[in-house]
């Protein structure tokens, strides 16, 4: 039967109308889809930048604190040597040496300067009265800039972010310090802001016009990094994208897959999935053997979390738990740890009196005042001591966190073990180790690899054995894949305890319980045949 030419054309005009509007509605939706996926890249790499940035000044003042506690006649043969040994040793520095008045006496590259290099005066004097030069003389380069920082008449050349991946265009950044005495600002890295983009002094994200940016500021070596972006830029280069949206939301409707698309994007950020995991208990967790280096037996396990978010995407811990710190909400995925590592691991702790069970803490756990008490309370309903756990906390976690020490205190007044994590990384001293009063140190496996590549700083693991002997601290060693690197450590004086792949990768509790039942009948049988 033939549609009536009335209602047909009514048909087609109500078709071309919905599709206009969807086109319209379509073409908004990939405007704003186009800011939101901006924004989020926007932040992740502001993020990436300034913790590569973050890294790389504290890496140089390490060394100009090095420079300046050196014990040799200023820029002798000697200390010209030294200077060398700490460019070998640093992974992002190119240069170090004496500078006064501008200029350079000598320097680890240019050794002495007879007589000193010309005068050069600093872009920028920072509020701690360091200075800093860009593209300073006998270092320029045509397509690297280097970064020169002076503090008293000690100095330091860098390359900045050598290591990070820059993301190309339409992302860009741009790198900026501001000079005390004159309180104005420069570049020091990266691409001039477009106009209109405002260089924030704190961090913060924005959008002027269509521009948009991200700033991130260091509170402690005061510069700030922006990335920024525009949004005919991202949808340029992401034109097909952009044309599929509008096509799809012809079809299908503008105003509905708005709201829907919306609620999609919030529903499925990292962030909200962790939530919902937690809340639903649907993170995991993994042991790893932890054994006597001496006789290879098992003594103990690290609880480790893991995460598989809905698309079925592995997500590592170095991603979600900071995400959780960032969000304030790690001590949820502390608290499922503790619950599920009693529940899957109770009945083999209560009945191996030996076996201590170790669970990581962030360093936000040991200021809530109710972690010794959910503790304690998780330990009760599993009827396990508290002396079958050990709780690691991350070496920089106890330098930052005020209020640590009494934390620490605490737990092992309650008969907990404390092991401070990554033993190495961060900047524990012999004096604050005593007053931390901790029972174990677990060496960082940055020098257990050394041990295989050559890397120089193997030759700070005997310091760090003889620290931990002077206050009778047990020593797990990390990372341990190679016999070469377990023999290493089984020559020492002392008894120590390892972890790493060449003993077991972390697994599920039931395949943990077997290993570990494995370990008791192959030592069985040697007690046997003794």
């Amino acid at each position: 039967m033939a549609i009536p030419k009335p209602r047909l054309f009514s048909t087609l005009a109500a078709m071309v109308v919905a599709a206009a509007c969807a086109t319209l509605v379509g073409y908004w939706l990939a405007r704003l889809i186009a800011v939101r996926t901006s924004e989020r890249r926007l932040d992740g790499y502001a993020g990436r930048i300034f913790a590569e940035d973050e890294s790389v000044s504290a890496d140089v003042r390490k060394v100009l604190a090095a420079v300046d506690a050196s014990r040799y006649r200023s820029c002798s043969d000697a200390e010209i040597g030294y200077f060398r040994r700490l460019i070998l040793a640093s992974e992002t520095l190119k240069d170090t040496g004496r500078m006064r008045n501008g200029r350079i006496e000598c320097s680890a590259a240019l050794g002495r300067a007879t007589p000193p290099g010309e005068q050069s005066a600093p872009d920028f004097t920072l509020q701690d009265g360091s200075n800093l030069y860009r593209d300073l003389e006998p270092y320029k380069r045509n397509s690297l800039t280097t970064i020169a920082l002076q503090r008293g008449d000690s100095f330091a050349v860098y390359t900045p972010l050598t290591r990070l991946h820059v993301e190309p265009p339409p992302m860009h950044f741009a790198e900026t310090a501001t000079d005390a005495p004159t309180r104005t600002q420069g570049m020091l890295l990266g691409e001039s802001l477009p106009a209109g983009v405002p260089v924030l002094l704190a961090d913060g994200d924005g959008r002027h016009g269509d521009n948009l940016y991200a700033t991130r500021c260091s509170a402690r070596f005061f510069n700030c990094v922006t990335v920024y972006t525009s949004i005919p830029e991202v949808m340029a280069a992401d034109r097909l994208r952009f044309l599929g949206l509008i096509g799809m939301f012809r079809v299908l409707g503008g105003l509905t897959g708005l709201g829907l698309s919306l609620l999609y994007f919030r529903y499925e950020s990292l962030e909200h999935q962790l939530r919902r995991a937690i809340r639903r208990d649907e993170l995991c967790l993994v042991y790893q053997p932890i054994v006597q280096l001496a006789s290879g037996r098992i003594r103990g396990a690290e609880a480790l979390a893991r995460w598989t978010d809905k698309s079925g995407t592995a997500i590592g811990p170095d991603v979600f738990v900071k995400i959780a710190e960032r969000q304030g909400f790690v001590g949820e995925i502390t608290k499922l740890s503790v619950r599920r590592a009693l529940r899957e691991f109770g009945e083999t702790l209560r009945s191996h009196p030996g076996f201590r069970l170790s669970i990581n803490v962030a360093g936000a756990d040991l200021a809530d005042p109710g972690f010794l008490a959910m503790l304690d309370a998780a330990c009760d309903r599993a009827a396990v001591p508290a002396r079958s756990l050990a709780v690691e906390i991350v070496e920089s976690s106890t330098v930052l966190r005020e209020g640590s020490i009494e934390s620490i205190r605490g737990l092992r007044a309650r008969g907990y073990s404390v092991h401070i994590d990554d033993f190495g990384t961060g900047y524990s001293s012999l004096s604050y180790l005593q007053e931390l009063a901790v029972d174990a140190i677990k060496i960082d496996k940055t020098f257990t690899h050394a041990i295989s590549n050559g890397s120089l700083i193997v030759a700070i693991v005997p310091q760090i054995l003889a620290m931990a002997e002077i206050l009778d601290l047990e020593v797990i060693v990390e990372g341990v894949e190679t016999e070469e690197q377990a023999e290493y450590f089984r020559n020492c004086a002392r008894p120590l305890l390892a972890q790493g792949w060449y003993f077991g990768h972390p697994v599920p509790a039931a395949e943990f319980r077997c290993m570990l039942a494995e370990d008791e009948r192959k030592a069985q049988q040697l007690v046997c045949e003794a």
